[in-house]
């Protein structure tokens, strides 16, 4: 156990034994990671791309596959994409030294990219959720450990300083035994977007919760039980689950997760509530985090009571993803995410949404 506050802080600002601030720095000495990026269409494409080029001594940016040339016409020329090649998925695939490639498709095209890439003996950056058939994911993730290939998800949340603590605080037994967990995942959309979501089955909890459920595994593991309850609040107009509530059973806790794209201003409440016989943590919002220690006693240098607890820097929401994968692949550290990980949380996913796993 920690027995001051400065050496707890100091946990939580660790990446796998380096400190963030440090990370990048003391990868420079290792080769550059060749990287290529199949897709532009995913909410979050610009953001890895862009990531990436912001180490140039740790990867090179080698290409990136758009198909769609009316999409490439509206990206090539911004930020994340101005200069970087623009290759076939055959292309980019055959490229000398490639090691990894970020999948950033439509949600519908993830696993068959996904797929491509670890047939080619490729590392991968999945984004999220990983598609709507289980077996298809499964499939991918067999592939993947047979060819001994990382398969990295795109779950934002996971170096994130404010879970990092929640992480942390869980494993030491901060907040003693634990009963009850909540999160809120929400946000308010148009129209458009609505019609956008429509097209999968499973919502708003499949497109937004799923980061909260992968939070929530790797703080407490798989749970027994889940179960969804769905709600789609204007269904004259169209078919989108907006408004989703699952129920996560463990032995000794229960654990809730809510989304909906309903909720005005619904960043500023995005939360995950840990509640404890001998503390609470109430984090929210969870970008740029904001963190509240409750403590039935002083422990660990934090004080009996309330208070709100100054946290680490953070250098982005994926560079800790990036910062990870590069120290991997040059054999610094290992791997913290199984495949087995992965797929119980896509299990996950796919049960608090309501679509089959067949």
């Amino acid at each position: 156990m920690m027995n001051n506050r400065r050496e707890f802080l100091n946990a939580i600002a660790a990446l796998g034994g380096l400190g963030m601030c440090g990370v990048a720095h003391s990868l420079e000495d290792g080769p550059l990671v060749r990287v290529g990026q199949i897709g532009t269409k995913h909410a979050h494409a610009s953001g890895k791309i862009g990531t990436l080029r912001k180490y140039p001594k740790l990867y090179d940016v080698v290409g990136v596959v758009e198909p769609d040339s009316e999409r490439w016409k509206q990206v090539k020329d911004t930020a994340a994409y101005k200069n970087v090649p623009r290759m076939t998925q055959e292309e980019l695939l055959n490229v000398s030294g490639l090691e990894l490639v970020c999948v950033e498709t439509e949600v519908k095209d993830l696993l068959a990219a996904g797929q491509a890439c670890v047939d080619a003996n490729k590392h991968i950056h999945l984004d999220k959720p990983a598609g709507s058939s289980y077996p298809r994911f499964r499939k991918l993730m067999a592939t993947a450990k047979q060819n001994n290939r990382l398969v990295q998800m795109g779950y934002m949340y996971r170096y994130n300083p404010g879970f990092k603590f929640v992480f942390k605080a869980v494993k030491e037994g901060l907040l003693g035994d634990i009963f009850e967990v909540d999160g809120v995942m929400s946000k308010k959309v148009n129209d458009t977007t609505r019609q956008q979501l429509a097209r999968y089955a499973g919502g708003t909890m499949f497109e937004l919760g799923c980061h909260l459920i992968d939070e929530l595994h790797v703080a407490f593991g798989t749970p027994d039980r889940v179960t969804p309850y769905v709600r789609k609040t204007y269904s004259g107009k169209d078919k989108l689950a907006d408004n989703m509530l699952a129920v996560f059973d463990y032995p000794q806790i229960t654990a809730t997760i809510r989304s909906s794209v309903l909720e005005v201003d619904g960043f500023r409440r995005r939360q995950f509530v840990v509640v404890g016989s001998e503390g609470t943590i109430v984090l929210r919002p969870l970008e740029a985090p904001k963190l509240e220690l409750t403590l039935e006693k002083a422990r660990d240098g934090f004080e009996k009571g309330s208070q709100f607890v100054d946290l680490p820097m953070s250098a982005g929401r994926y560079d800790g993803d990036f910062m990870e994968m590069a120290a991997v692949l040059q054999d610094r550290w290992e791997f913290p995410f199984s495949y087995q990980h992965d797929l119980d949380v896509q299990k996950s996913i796919l049960l608090s949404s309501e679509i089959p796993l067949t």
